[in-house]
């Protein structure tokens, strides 16, 4: 069955930083760099190649750099040029033509929840579903995405994306509940699981499964009225996997896509400089020499 395509992708971008302080006093931690290019636009680069058109950035009032990086650039563009730097303009350029950007204002941070519940007015009913991806996460390779809407195509409801984590680590993350489905012509798809519920950081004995969740969800616009009926936890937030639990108990479908690849957690300093690494060696420029040095490095 074809994919039926989101139109909307929000990425909820309202946080303070706290574990970059300093440096997130005057730089969103969104902006920061892997190796030359914004977490932010990574991830915009995901949505827009998973057939978005239009990027939901949830900000909080004062944090209005992260959405002027998506701003025209014509002036700087022109500039390079004229220096010779056509590759490097087309570097800047790139985030511009990616996908049309909007911000929508988180005004108090209560929760996951409720920072997707504020892009309900960007997006219309009709469109069925969006994606949400956490900008902390980089999922790798990219194109998740891509299978989740091909799930939903099939199943409808909301598709969920999980990695399978060694069970004496599951107790740091969300765990799914799941049960076997279906998917296409596999009557019992290994990486295609129907969610019953989740629980929030098990013990590993306890744990109903090794399924962790990760940053990306494709959730049908009927999580927003659930987001209106649940309660707020600690801290009074509104939490997306009480509506998602609130949507299960009323037999809404929902599905989770295990990703059988790569993640780097962009969301506290020691896990960053890991994927800063690890894109870096790639590089075509700064990979060779890299490496070379960092062999030299560690044999120190």
């Amino acid at each position: 069955m074809t994919a039926t395509p989101f139109r909307s992708a929000v990425v909820p971008a309202a946080g303070l930083g706290t574990r970059f302080l300093p440096t997130t006093k005057t730089v969103p931690k969104e902006l920061l760099p892997v190796v030359d290019t914004p977490g932010i636009e990574l991830v915009a680069a995901e949505a827009a190649q998973a057939g978005a058109e239009q990027l939901l950035i949830v900000t909080s009032p004062g944090k209005d750099a992260v959405a002027a990086h998506f701003a025209d650039s014509s002036e700087l563009e022109a500039t390079l040029a004229a220096r010779g730097k056509d590759a490097l303009a087309a570097k800047v350029r790139r985030a511009h033509e990616l996908i049309a950007v909007r911000t929508v204002t988180q005004d108090e941070p209560l929760g996951l929840g409720h920072a997707i519940g504020c892009a309900r007015e960007a997006i219309d009913p009709a469109e069925g579903c969006f994606a949400v991806l956490l900008p902390d996460d980089l999922v790798l390779p990219s194109g998740v995405l891509n299978t989740m809407s091909q799930v939903r195509a099939e199943k409808g409801g909301t598709v969920l994306c999980a990695f399978d984590i060694p069970r004496e680590e599951i107790s740091a993350y969300g765990v799914f509940d799941v049960g076997s489905t279906s998917f296409g012509d596999v009557a019992d798809a290994p990486d295609v699981k129907q969610v019953r519920g989740m629980v929030e950081k098990p013990a590993a004995a306890d744990a109903p499964s090794t399924f962790a969740a990760a940053g990306r969800y494709l959730l049908d616009v009927a999580v927003f009225d659930a987001i209106d009926r649940i309660t707020p936890g600690a801290g009074g937030e509104l939490q997306i996997t009480d509506a998602i639990a609130l949507l299960i108990s009323e037999g809404h479908p929902v599905h989770v896509v295990v990703h059988r690849g790569g993640r780097h957690d962009l969301g506290n300093p020691g896990s960053y400089v890991r994927a800063f690494v690890d894109f870096a060696l790639e590089h075509p420029d700064y990979g060779p020499e890299l490496r070379t040095w960092l062999a030299a490095r560690l044999a120190d």
